[in-house]
């Protein structure tokens, strides 16, 4: 082993392996059920496998535009028209991106610099911090409430400061599973209305959200979409997390800022797939119908688990449940998700690590973006605990 000289400080000193990856990997090693890291257990669409086979034997395996495919960006262009009645240009308001984690992270680089401040959401995705603090910003944290998620706007209001560069949202929200109202989103624009602050939006779950009223995303509000950087995922949508192709909207002049950051980090997403998600995506159901697809997981869910001692309110968007386990346990979340997963074979993630002081609320969050069978099985140990 080479013997190891102390050369740098940790940009990071708090940060470790991601909760995802080790819970996954604990999973594995138990033979667990995996209902804990955000992905699948069943297969995309044969058609946009074809589609990909298709543009590989044609000859599309070199550097994409650093852009992104124009057709795929003219795609996406129809789709947040059509859905929110914003129009970005496809040439200068969108660029693909190597997933959502990038494009958030490529955003955060572009804006924010030394001493800047950004309000998070907590419980926040566990990419947003890391991100503020390596550009040299600071993550002031504004908390949801209990139990239901909501956000108290007079808080946020005094949060704000002169050094507030940036705020994140993120709706469908990753790890509660609640959405913002419009009644949020108006809050959100008088709140930033005369600022200079910069909203980024993280819209992953878009095609998501199971309430009444439709996804409010930051495209539906023209102050909003004026300042905002709005991030979303191919992943969640056609089923193929593991492609990590994702895409951001946003005005012209803060492209242009974005794009010199992304040429840098990562300059090109993988080309054949890129065309054919421009292909899959002009059939309208191949993105409308998830919404529906993923409501009928969580209500089968929900269905199963309902002999059990978790409490739990059903989740409006994502494709995640949080179930609260305090009439069966007392144990620290983190404590009874290991244990879960070593003693009983079921994978969850415990909620307190989407805070930066590790709030306990007795929460567990699981993945119903699963089969049936793998539902029924995790059912079955909920309801024997």
């Amino acid at each position: 082993m080479i013997s190891q000289k102390t050369l740098f400080t940790s940009k990071l000193p708090n940060v470790g392996t991601t909760i995802f990856s080790t819970m996954s990997k604990l999973a594995q090693e138990n033979k667990a059920v995996n209902l804990s890291q955000g992905f699948p257990d069943f297969s995309c669409s044969d058609k946009l496998i074809e589609l990909v086979t298709h543009y590989m034997k044609s000859g599309f395996n070199q550097y994409a535009p650093m852009q992104g495919v124009l057709a795929l960006r003219e795609q996406i262009s129809s789709m947040v028209e059509e859905l929110y009645g914003t129009s970005y240009h496809p040439e200068t308001e969108i660029t693909i991106t190597a997933g959502a984690t990038q494009a958030i992270y490529t955003a955060i680089s572009a804006f924010v610099k030394e001493d800047d401040e950004v309000i998070v959401f907590e419980p926040a995705y566990d990419c947003y911090t890391p991100a503020i603090e390596m550009n040299g910003g600071k993550a002031i944290y504004a908390q949801l409430n209990q139990p239901d998620f909501s956000i108290d706007w007079n808080v946020v209001k005094k949060l704000i400061n002169h050094r507030t560069k940036m705020m994140i949202i993120n709706s469908p929200h990753n790890p509660s599973g609640t959405v913002l109202s419009a009644k949020d989103m108006a809050e959100l624009e008088k709140l930033t209305n005369n600022t200079d602050i910069i909203i980024l939006s993280d819209e992953v779950y878009e095609h998501i959200c199971f309430t009444k009223d439709p996804h409010q995303s930051v495209a539906r509000y023209k102050n909003l979409a004026e300042r905002s950087i709005l991030v979303s995922s191919f992943g969640k949508t056609v089923h193929t997390t593991g492609w990590k192709i994702g895409y951001v909207c946003a005005p012209a002049a803060f492209m242009a800022e974005f794009r010199k950051v992304h040429q840098f980090l990562v300059f090109a997403v993988n080309h054949p797939m890129q065309l054919a998600l421009a292909d899959f995506l002009k059939e309208k159901d191949n993105y409308l119908a998830v919404k529906n697809f993923y409501k009928q997981k969580r209500d089968y869910f929900i269905k199963l688990i309902k002999g059990s001692k978790f409490s739990y309110e059903q989740s409006t968007g994502t494709y995640f449940q949080l179930l609260k386990y305090n009439a069966i346990t007392n144990e620290k979340d983190i404590d009874f998700a290991t244990r879960l997963t070593k003693e009983h074979k079921l994978a969850s993630i415990p909620l307190s690590v989407f805070y930066h002081e590790n709030v306990d609320n007795k929460l567990l969050r699981f993945c119903f973006a699963k089969k049936d069978e793998t539902l029924e099985k995790a059912a079955e140990i909920l309801c024997s605990l």
